[in-house]
């Protein structure tokens, strides 16, 4: 199942802002890193639909550093909202 436009909006405000030449949008990357978690494969497999992997991998890297995964989860609970069920 894949992360449709309204689940984005509802944690769109919780993500970091796109600026500059951006090749991946957030809706995108996220959409991939699901794809990862769905399927498990690794970050260089990952289809091409999604832009590059090593893009995707930077930003994962950044999120994680700057807790916005956590935000995001911290929010969601605040909200009552269940990740999995949507």
């Amino acid at each position: 199942m894949e992360l449709t436009q309204a689940q984005y909006d509802r944690i769109a405000y919780l993500l970091p802002r796109q600026r500059g030449n951006v090749e991946i949008e957030n809706l995108t990357f996220l959409r991939a890193l699901q794809y990862m978690a769905e399927n498990g494969c690794r970050w260089r497999a990952m289809p091409k639909i999604y832009g590059k992997w090593g893009t995707i991998y930077q930003r994962f890297r950044r999120w994680i550093t700057k807790g916005i995964f956590d935000l995001i989860a911290k929010e969601l609970q605040i909200k009552g909202i269940d990740v999995k069920s949507h």
